[in-house]
Formats: C-alpha cells, sequence, structure tokens
C-alpha cells in the first residue's frame, strides 16, 4: 500500500517576493531598497546618464519638490513651527535646515546682486579723484574739501537710528573722520613743503594704506606682525600690495566693489551660524538642550532672515520698473518697510515660542543676543569688506 506522498506547503509570499529581488552587486544580498542593508552600497552609482545625475544633484542639493512649497509659507509667516516640527520629529515633509538655509541665502544675494547694482538708490560712492582732498591744488581746497567731508559724516552720525548697531557705526563714522583729518594733514604738508622750495603743485596723492604713520610698502615699510614668522608677514603683505591696486580699479568702477562685497556677505553668515547657535546654549543652558538643537534654531532664524532680504530685494527690483512717485512705487516701499519692520519681531516671537519662557525672561534674552549678534554681524562685515578689497 502507497502512502500518498504529503503536499508540500506553498512558499511564503515574502518569500517568493525576495527571490525575485536583484542581488547587489557588492556583496550578493537580495535587495530591499535604494541600498543594500548587508553592506550599505546604494543601487544607483555613478555609471549611469548624465541626466539623471544631474536631476539627483537637484534633488539632494535643493530638495526641489512639493517639500519647498510646505517649508516656504511656515518660514516666513510662522515663527518657529519648523523648528518646533523638528524637534518633535516630524522632518521628512520639510526641507532640511541646512539645505533651506543654503538655498535661500545664495539666491538672496545673487538677487542682491542686481538689486544693489540697479536704479534701486542703493550705491557706494567712493569719490572722484578730482574731488579728493589728494587732489586739491591749494591750501584753501584742502581746508574746504576736509570741512565738506567731516560736515557730511556729522550729519550722518546724527541720523544714526538707536539700537544694537548704533555704537558700531559710530565708531566707524569717527574712523573715517580720523583718515579725512588724516589725510588733509598729509596734502598740506605736501603744499607747504613744494611752496618753500618754490616746486609746482605736487601731483594728486595716490592712494595709499599707512602703517606706522608712514605710507605701506612691500620693501620701506611692510606690514610687521609682532611675533608672527616671515612667510606669515610676506603673505599679508602680499595681500596688502593687492588691496591697494584694487583700490584704482574701485576709484574707475566702484560697482565692482559692490559686488565682491555681496558676495562675501554669505560666507560671513555661514561663520556665524555656529556662533550663535553657541550663544543659543549658553543663554538657554538650564533648558538641557543639546548643541545641534540649537544649531537647528540658528539655521532656521538664518533662513528666514535670507527669505526676508529675498523679497526686500525683489521689491527693490521692482521698484526700478515703475515709475518714481507713483502708487505703485510707494506701494513697495511700503512693503520693503514692512518687511524690514517684520524680521525683528519674527525673531523674537520664535523665540518665545521654540524655547517657552514667561516673556519678562524671553525679552531680557531676546535683548543681549541681539546685542551680541549685531557686535559680531557688524565684525563678519567688516571682514567680508577687507576680504572683498583683497580677492575682489
Amino acid at each position: 500500500m502507497t502512502t500518498p506522498h504529503a503536499e508540500t506547503p506553498p512558499a511564503p509570499a515574502s518569500a517568493t517576493a525576495e527571490a525575485t529581488h536583484a542581488p547587489c552587486r557588492n556583496c550578493g544580498t537580495p535587495l530591499l531598497g535604494p541600498h543594500c542593508y548587508a553592506c550599505g552600497q546604494p543601487v544607483k552609482g555613478l555609471v549611469r546618464p548624465l541626466g539623471n545625475l544631474f536631476g539627483d544633484l537637484m534633488d539632494s542639493v535643493f530638495n526641489i519638490d512639493t517639500r519647498i512649497v510646505r517649508t516656504l509659507g511656515p518660514l516666513f509667516a510662522r515663527p518657529g513651527m519648523l523648528t518646533t516640527e523638528y524637534f518633535a520629529g516630524r522632518q521628512v515633509r520639510y526641507v532640511t535646515p541646512v539645505r533651506l538655509f543654503f538655498f535661500l541665502c545664495i539666491l538672496a544675494f545673487f538677487v542682491g546682486r542686481f538689486a544693489i547694482d540697479g536704479d534701486s538708490g542703493v550705491n557706494v560712492n567712493i569719490g572722484d579723484q578730482d574731488d579728493s582732498i589728494g587732489a586739491a591744488t591749494t591750501e584753501a581746497q584742502v581746508i574746504a574739501r576736509r570741512d565738506e567731508a567731516l560736515a557730511r559724516l556729522a550729519t550722518q552720525r546724527a541720523k544714526l537710528p538707536d539700537g544694537p548697531g548704533k555704537a558700531g557705526a559710530d565708531a566707524g563714522l569717527r574712523a573715517g573722520e580720523a583718515a579725512i583729518r588724516a589725510e588733509s594733514e598729509r596734502r598740506l604738508a605736501n603744499l607747504r613743503e613744494a611752496g618753500k622750495a618754490g616746486k609746482p603743485v605736487p601731483p594728486p596723492d595716490e592712494e595709499s594704506m599707512n602703517f606706522n604713520g608712514k605710507p605701506w610698502d612691500a620693501r620701506t615699510n611692510p606690514l610687521h606682525l609682532p611675533g608672527a614668522p616671515g612667510f606669515v608677514d610676506g603673505w599679508f603683505n602680499d595681500k596688502v600690495g593687492r588691496a591697494k591696486q584694487n583700490l584704482a580699479r574701485i576709484k574707475a568702477d566702484p560697482s565692482q566693489y559692490t559686488q565682491a562685497f555681496i558676495g562675501a556677505i554669505p560666507t560671513a553668515l555661514f561663520v556665524l551660524v555656529p556662533l550663535f547657535a553657541l550663544m543659543l546654549k549658553l543663554a538657554f543652558v538650564f533648558k538641557r538642550r543639546l548643541y545641534m538643537e540649537h544649531v537647528v534654531v540658528a539655521l532656521h532664524s538664518h533662513a528666514f532672515l535670507s527669505l526676508d532680504l529675498l523679497l526686500v530685494f525683489g521689491c527693490m527690483l521692482l521698484q526700478g520698473l515703475v515709475p518714481d512717485g507713483g502708487l505703485l512705487d510707494d506701494a513697495l516701499a511700503w512693503c520693503i518697510g514692512l518687511l524690514v519692520a517684520w524680521a525683528p519681531i519674527y525673531l523674537l516671537l520664535m523665540q518665545k515660542r521654540v524655547y517657552a519662557q514667561g516673556w519678562p525672561m524671553t525679552l531680557l534674552k531676546y535683548w543681549a543676543l541681539g546685542t551680541v549678534y549685531m557686535v559680531l554681524l557688524s565684525l563678519a562685515i567688516v571682514a567680508a569688506a577687507a576680504a572683498s578689497l583683497v580677492w575682489m
């Protein structure tokens, strides 16, 4: 009597599906997704059509998909919402903080190059050589031009608004006054010396940088940093020489410096993000948050500022396309004013929402953080200006 063979049970659906998965080309493990779970090698490599690589690059760097739409609205209109969502673990639906700040910052200052270089009324006035103190041919001209320049700076100082940045701006104006007085004294001395010797009027003074009370020269009067080795001094003097050469280019075309300066500001902001996060860590030390949480707050704060600045630059560009003094021009001017006023209010509300402290402590820390940050921002802008003069 034959015993019937037991019927072989069907294989589970999961096993059947797994058997159909292609193996990893590195270790042979069946693939269950875009990466091998055993060795980590991605399914997509570099050996594929260039168009696919470019699409992946755009998605990886800028996250250009529906997430950008879900991100920009709350970033601008709901202070602290993105940060609290990130801390709550709801992250994949929004653009990541690093990519968001990087994209908006670069885009804002890219648009700013056109807005400031256009007919927006914002410009950098270096001054014509024929109107400078160094080109004066008489002592009376030197004194008149000196007094006129000092009067302009005094007017600007009187118009400085009260705020954390007033002290730094006032110090910068005073330094400018000192430079004007030094230039006028140098030109007066040259004119008097030529008059006593019976020589003709000396040619206009060239742009110079003074160290130790004398014009800089790479051989006769180089810049020397105390305690620095020779190669460091050589590097600095090479940069000083390059900056001196660029001064002539600025005289001929001030827009070159404006563009270089605007291009250097994003780098300064990238440096300020971790510093601002450290300030938040110290200010809210009893909240027991990780430093990286404060980095997220700093990234979202700077991303908002970049977006706000992008809208300001956009309004400035539109102002250049409409008639001056018209209804649209007035409306755009109001938009710029509202955008500028919204920035400090937004940051205050964001700090209140993220750190959830009472209003007295929130206002106190907001004022302290704002004061220190404005000082750091002023230093960063000065560094950006110096770097622009050297590397333009």
